[in-house]
């Protein structure tokens, strides 16, 4: 009897053979609001039954590519340290590869541990933020690494000028006056210059993070914390072609899905093509 494939869509080559290696790192210990994003590595390979392999928006295919998933992460709940260090190694150990880390959260904090990894390959490393929170506290409800801090962190090791903002609409004022001191770039409420950025990145390393709640929580409902006044979904396809222009993106992820917070499962949909469309470039780098 035939085993059921479990994942992403048709991105169930060998290890070895494949350019871009999926992983879900399945952590939401320091959700501050509604937690659940650990379920979402799982809940997108379930849906992602549903939806093509083909996209009409790069008239691409995943079937033309070699893509490995490997599947949930194996993360001690509780245990933030040590679920830290286990996406780090397995980011370490991708990269050592020569292959390109496409990761599913969890919480955002799980980011920091992959930004850390490429960082040490890629010392001028750039990083594009798609978000509706700032996440630049330097603490958050008494914890040095949370997800309403992790890229005040990463700002530590890879400094001014390397971080871009875009859609950011809510956060504590220190981080806002923070922010105008000129350490990163912030659009904020919306993408306007994203086309401008990629351009002056075209040829450095980048890193792309989408937290998924800058898209408005009438087309993504499923997540912790929901800020009124996002994106629509044309304008993430639209952030999705400016990053096609890109020359050497190393890694993506997309992160903040809580899947049973939306029973319609329309924002697990949602993630799930964004997969494919982030998927779809990073098989297209050179």
């Amino acid at each position: 009897m035939k085993k059921v494939d479990l994942s992403f869509q048709s991105c169930n080559s060998e290890y070895k053979e494949s350019k871009v290696v999926i992983f879900s790192a399945p952590l939401d210990t320091t959700t501050s609001y509604r937690p659940g994003t650990r379920f979402a590595g799982n809940a997108i390979r379930v849906e992602s039954k549903g939806i093509e392999w083909y996209s009409p928006y790069q008239e691409d295919n995943l079937k033309n590519y070699k893509t490995c998933d490997i599947g949930d992460l194996e993360l001690p709940i509780g245990d933030v340290k040590t679920s830290l260090d286990i996406i780090y190694k397995t980011t370490k150990k991708i990269i050592k590869d020569n292959k390109l880390p496409m990761m599913v959260g969890g919480e955002h904090l799980v980011t920091y541990a992959v930004i850390k990894a490429l960082f040490e390959k890629y010392p001028n490393l750039h990083i594009i933020h798609l978000d509706a929170h700032t996440d630049l506290r330097e603490s958050f409800l008494g914890m040095k690494f949370s997800h309403a801090t992790f890229m005040r962190h990463v700002h530590n090791f890879v400094g001014d000028n390397k971080i871009y903002q875009f859609g950011i609409r809510s956060g504590d004022e220190e981080e806002f006056k923070w922010v105008k001191e000129g350490h990163v770039y912030q659009q904020k409420f919306d993408l306007n210059g994203l086309d401008e950025i990629v351009k002056k990145l075209k040829d450095v390393p980048v890193y792309i993070t989408i937290d998924l709640d800058v898209l408005d929580p009438s087309v993504f409902p499923g997540t912790g914390t929901p800020e009124p006044g996002g994106i629509t979904y044309k304008e993430l396809l639209w952030a999705f072609d400016q990053f096609s222009k890109l020359n050497c993106i190393v890694g993506a992820d997309i992160v903040e899905l809580s899947p049973m917070l939306d029973p319609s499962q329309t924002s697990t949909i949602v993630a799930a093509k964004s997969l494919r469309e982030l998927v779809l470039i990073l098989q297209k780098q050179k």
